[in-house]
């Protein structure tokens, strides 16, 4: 059994979570927790192909599952909560089977690659409640539709960036093009521009895509590229593939003394990452690299509408957006400088205010 600690902490800084154990196992053995009686609130999450412990979508996913279940006095098993995890795109629909086979009645998909699956399922299993996160499903009433305005907490980590960054030039590594990275992109890009504007300064925003959300090995090559470049700071929407920058981050850091100008720092995503950016400098001394993390509440969403699920109010055929507003995206206090950290809650409080607004697709 592989034992991961995850931690939440919200916009205000306050650490909510504490360690949770997950067995890192595929979806056919999916059969282990004790008894339960409340089938009409047992949960099941299938995770996409970067598995339940990426240190993102997924593992965020299932912190939520595990704070709903325990909310329920409910426990991992059948009729209770599991996981089944997807090793590749040809285990969605027989996790999702087995899901339905084993009796869980609301079923979550995470990610838009499961769409097409959850939307298969749902049309043959009308007695169930199914979830995709990040994408929608239209026509469909036991269908809910989850999605996150990961614009705004992007454009939060742009102001950071920009007032952070000694060089002058960041950047941003995104997986793979679509609707759902462009929101990253965008509102990272709006909020650097802005907050140069502002500062009288011309910052350089690097970008490219890996094209992959596992590729970690060519995230690596991308990464040490935009160092050489000069980048300082770089934020990523890569999945898993973004363990690679990290990667590349850290033996740049560790080659400096701790309190050097030279230092690089990664803005984490979906979940926070600072457990990746832990190292030690040349001169010995344990730092972190990971500036901050945009944190997309797939955990926030589970449990929400898991709850609703277990009340009998299903959100079935609509389509829910979380947002800055209860925290359904934000940013972690992290390592980011007071001065710094009041500029982003500035930006947070004049988007909810209206009086920013943060595109959902880049310029061209």
């Amino acid at each position: 059994m592989k034992k991961f600690k995850f931690k939440q902490v919200l916009a205000t800084g306050t650490v909510l979570a504490a360690g949770i154990a997950l067995t890192a196992c595929s979806g056919a053995k999916q059969n282990g927790g004790g008894s339960n009686k409340k089938s009409s609130a047992s949960v099941a999450l299938i995770t996409d192909i970067a598995g339940v412990d990426d240190h993102s979508f997924n593992q965020s996913g299932w912190e939520g599952m595990v704070a709903y279940g325990k909310s329920q006095g409910l426990k991992r098993g059948t009729n209770g909560y599991q996981y089944f995890e997807s090793s590749s795109a040809s285990d969605f629909t027989p996790n999702i089977n087995q899901a339905v086979a084993a009796g869980y009645k609301t079923i979550f998909g995470v990610g838009y690659s499961l769409k097409g699956a959850i939307a298969s399922a749902a049309k043959k299993h009308t007695d169930k409640n199914f979830v995709i996160i990040d994408d929608v499903i239209k026509g469909q009433k036991n269908v809910a539709s989850a999605n996150f305005k990961s614009q705004d907490a992007s454009y939060m980590a742009g102001v950071v960036a920009a007032r952070t960054t000694k060089t002058n030039v960041v950047g941003f590594i995104g997986g793979i093009h679509g609707d759902i990275v462009d929101l990253f992109d965008a509102g990272f890009a709006k909020g650097v521009q802005d907050t140069a504007k502002k500062m009288g300064k011309k910052i350089t925003i690097l970008n490219q895509y890996v094209g992959s959300f596992t590729a970690a090995d060519k995230e690596k090559s991308i990464a040490k590229a935009m160092f050489a470049k000069k980048a300082d700071v770089i934020f990523h929407a890569s999945g898993s593939a973004g363990q690679g920058l990290f990667s590349e981050a850290k033996s740049v850091n560790e080659g400096l003394a701790a309190n050097s100008s030279k230092k690089i720092w990664v803005i984490g995503v979906d979940s926070d990452q600072s457990s990746l950016g832990k190292y030690k400098s040349k001169d010995g001394k344990k730092s972190n690299l990971c500036l901050t993390s945009v944190m997309t509440g797939v955990n926030v969403a589970v449990k929400d509408i898991a709850t609703k699920a277990a009340k009998g109010k299903f959100p079935g055929g609509k389509q829910l957006v979380y947002g800055l507003k209860h925290n359904g995206v934000y940013l972690t206090r992290g390592y980011v400088a007071d001065s710094v950290w009041k500029q982003a809650q500035t930006a947070r409080s004049q988007i909810l205010a209206g009086k920013i607004s943060v595109p959902s697709h880049p310029s061209k």
